[in-house]
């Protein structure tokens, strides 16, 4: 019996609601949460704009869902960034998680959906922020645990610094291209390794 060639597996096609949360992570990023037209998500997605009403409802649904979506899988990157970190690499494998966060650009859509005055978009932010925070802090730790430092004052506020420093290189990244975030970075973890003890 002679066996049958080996065919390049094919990926399978994320789900039409998968596809339309990324269509709109991408349209934000490139024209602003208040320019996205459910049209341009659908071209986007190639996806018909019943089928995004279909799973989404409205726009104030679609962006609330949008929140909880990016906020997972930013989470999971995150949790995965220091997973196998040796303590010497252990800041550099932060920044490279970071750095692909800012490529991406799902912190600024997320900032800028902060803004958003709906009542669903702004519980998922809320939801958002507070889980942002716990996954920093568990970060924090885990980081200074791998260097074998211990920290004099709580995670959880070492976590709003962190969080808050965050936001604003996405921010940067758009208004000051110029700027060096890895410097930034760099700084801001000096800064904070001098609270361990």
């Amino acid at each position: 019996m002679t066996a049958s060639p080996l065919r390049p597996e094919k990926k399978p096609r994320p789900d039409a609601a998968d596809r339309i949360l990324r269509a709109t992570a991408r349209a934000i990023v490139h024209s602003g949460a208040v320019a996205v037209t459910m049209s341009e998500v659908a071209e986007e997605a190639a996806v018909s704009k019943g089928l995004i009403h279909y799973h989404f409802h409205d726009k104030e649904t679609l962006l609330a869902r949008l929140v909880e979506w990016i906020t997972r899988s930013l989470l999971e990157r995150e949790r995965s960034a220091l997973a196998d970190s040796a303590p010497r690499q252990a800041v550099d494998d932060l920044w490279r998680w970071l750095e692909g966060e800012l490529g991406r650009g799902h912190i600024r859509v997320l900032n800028e959906l902060s803004e958003w005055r709906g009542e669903l978009v702004m519980r998922s932010i809320r939801e958002s922020a507070r889980s942002r925070r716990v996954a920093a802090a568990s970060t924090v730790e885990h980081l200074f645990q791998l260097l074998g430092l211990r920290l004099r004052v709580p995670s959880g506020l070492v976590a709003e610094v962190v969080v808050a420093f965050m936001d604003g290189l996405a921010v940067s990244s758009v208004v000051a291209p110029e700027a060096n975030p890895r410097a930034s970075f760099d700084v801001m973890w000096l800064a904070l390794l001098g609270l361990a003890e």
